[in-house]
């Protein structure tokens, strides 16, 4: 078994009365009254049946046993205090494993990853693009960012922005003879369609635009290759506010219509509640809410008109 301790007070009260050769000085770096710190150190004195000072003409002299041990408590704290610093620096900075999905990554996240590390020197960001959701506590992730409702048990959940879903097309796709000017003007052109063609269908139903034609077209399985054939021209796709962001605000895409769809599901930063105020999660995490808020001034002060549908 350990050897019972003194108090870490009495010997912290100790060590400053030593060092200021006063309990009043010792109790003004402390903050706590002159009455406490003689009290703490009589209790010391009392606990090691030793005498640590002797008190003469209002001066503290410390003997020569309270010498000996005085060199044994700086030691301690000094190693205390310096384990504490390097714990702390480890939480501040070090390795910062994040997970996503492959889209996020691709599409919102490895645009910014530069303005991060200029920032933030002594974070070294690593990350996992991966569809499924980590298990914190069996795999060696510090923060994720997951799309869904946002109700997964056990963790901290911050929402990162509110999303819609519009219609995004290359820019040249508005130029020339055959253009988009209205929503049935879509038809002309591919739809590009994620996963299944049940957005598009819902989506031109909306604008009152007859959906025989939403069959034909591309079927993707990835939000981030329908982008990027939008990008490349090649038809019109319905993006997400989060991951088409990026490509909005560079012009590398345009909506051609102001009709939006709102979605229940967005972007959540995840994290165990445990580990929620750990400096370096803090850090990210406030750097990609400021980013998201970033994302959304821009966007808004393109003046896109707004039409949200049922």
């Amino acid at each position: 078994m350990r050897p019972r301790l003194p108090p870490l007070n009495n010997l912290k009260a100790f060590e400053a009365a030593a060092r200021h050769e006063s309990f009043t000085r010792a109790a003004e770096e402390l903050c706590v009254t002159q009455g406490a710190v003689s009290q703490q150190v009589k209790a010391l004195e009392e606990g090691l049946a030793l005498k640590l000072f002797n008190r003469e003409r209002q001066r503290l002299v410390i003997t020569e046993a309270g010498r000996d041990y005085l060199t044994v408590v700086r030691d301690a704290l000094d190693r205390i205090a310096l384990g504490t610093e390097r714990l702390l620096q480890r939480q501040n900075a070090g390795v910062l494993t994040v997970s996503t999905s492959p889209d996020f990554a691709a599409k919102w996240l490895v645009h910014r990853l530069g303005h991060f590390a200029e920032a933030n020197s002594g974070i070294d960001l690593r990350v996992s693009a991966t569809l499924h959701h980590v298990d914190f506590a069996r795999e060696e992730v510090d923060l994720a960012v997951r799309h869904g409702d946002g109700n997964w048990s056990g963790l901290d959940t911050v929402q990162l922005s509110s999303e819609n879903l519009f219609a995004v097309c290359s820019p040249k796709l508005l130029a020339g003879r055959k253009r988009l000017r209205k929503p049935a003007d879509i038809l002309n052109f591919p739809l590009i369609h994620l996963d299944s063609r049940a957005d598009w269908t819902k989506w031109l139903r909306a604008v009152d635009v007859h959906d025989a034609g939403a069959a034909h077209g591309p079927v993707l399985n990835r939000a981030s290759m329908v982008i990027d054939a939008a990008i490349n021209g090649q038809g019109v796709a319905l993006a997400r506010t989060t991951l088409a962001a990026w490509d909005l605000i560079n012009g590398r895409l345009v909506r051609p219509f102001p009709d939006t769809l709102p979605l229940s599901k967005t972007y959540w930063i995840v994290c165990p509640k445990a580990t929620s105020n750990v400096p370096k999660i803090v850090t990210f995490r406030n750097w990609l809410l400021a980013e998201a808020a970033e994302d959304s001034r821009r966007l808004k002060s393109m003046r896109w008109p707004q039409k949200a549908l049922n």
